[in-house]
């Protein structure tokens, strides 16, 4: 018979590639280590993560932009079993809304910028394009977003008994109300928006993930990298230090744009204490 102990190892790695590791982002709590010092920083990133995950997906994107000076925040945005965001992106959008505009009365903070997962990246486009976001947000960066739809949203709707628990899956299918409407707004030109994604991204096909500019539209870009699976795209390196690099760019476009940079000048600080 033959041995197949060899292909089970690389059968596990490739669904771990898509869907994530069990034990670290599935089991694991769901708390999070509250830092009140992400404001000192010169730039701080909001993390959202997208269907069915939990905010433990950004820990190693969380470790390396803290490492690079960038100050980082992300949210519990609930969902089944107080865990897992299967709720409307509509909601969940507003969630993030009220939470923003708390956090930046209380530490001071006036501006940010966006790396969202999967639905994460509609999550925050929804919140710039229809809940005056675009008055808070530097950036967008999304991994692996199906701004197009997915077809595999289709099995996330029989997760949810059909839309029951949770109405995200359906607005992710192709060609859905949620998605003919914010898509039908133009995204603001002031915003750069990223859109990184993989052909062996399985859960959102890459053709999914591909920004199609409007006129007007001029600040989109898409990004494609080479052989890594749909929630590896929050772990591998190269996709980090395109995230690093397009992070520091928005940063010198910005103040650039405030007359506090000269063009192609460093915005992004030593960490706080560390000079």
């Amino acid at each position: 018979m033959p041995d197949d102990s060899a292909a089970r190892p690389r059968l596990y790695r490739a669904i771990r590639g898509q869907l994530g590791s069990i034990r670290k982002i599935y089991m694991r709590s769901n708390g999070i280590v509250r830092r009140g010092d992400f404001a000192a920083y010169p730039e701080t990133v909001l993390l959202l993560n997208g269907f069915f995950q939990t905010r433990n997906v950004w820990e190693v994107m969380e470790d390396r932009l803290r490492h690079d000076g960038f100050g980082v925040l992300s949210f519990d945005l609930g969902g089944v079993l107080w865990r897992y965001q299967i709720r409307s992106i509509v909601d969940s959008a507003e969630m993030i809304a009220e939470k923003v505009e708390r956090i930046c009365e209380r530490y001071g903070m006036d501006r940010f910028h966006i790396v969202g997962h999967s639905m994460g990246g509609l999550l925050a486009r929804h919140y710039i394009q229809h809940l005056g976001g675009d008055r808070r947000v530097k950036s967008l960066i999304t991994l692996g977003t199906p701004h197009r739809g997915t077809p595999t949203a289709l099995v996330g709707l029989s997760v949810t008994a059909g839309g029951m628990f949770g109405g995200s899956a359906s607005q992710m299918i192709p060609g859905s109300g949620f998605l003919r409407q914010l898509n039908a707004r133009t995204f603001p030109a002031s915003i750069p928006l990223v859109s990184v994604y993989s052909k062996a991204d399985l859960v959102c096909p890459w053709w999914c993930s591909v920004l199609k500019p409007r006129p007007g539209e001029s600040s989109m870009r898409n990004h494609i990298v080479p052989g890594v699976g749909h929630t590896d795209l929050t772990v591998n390196g190269t996709v980090y230090r395109l995230v690093r690099e397009e992070l520091k760019a928005a940063s010198a476009l910005w103040q650039e744009r405030q007359g506090g940079l000269a063009p192609g000048a460093e915005s992004v600080a030593p960490k706080p204490g560390s000079a």
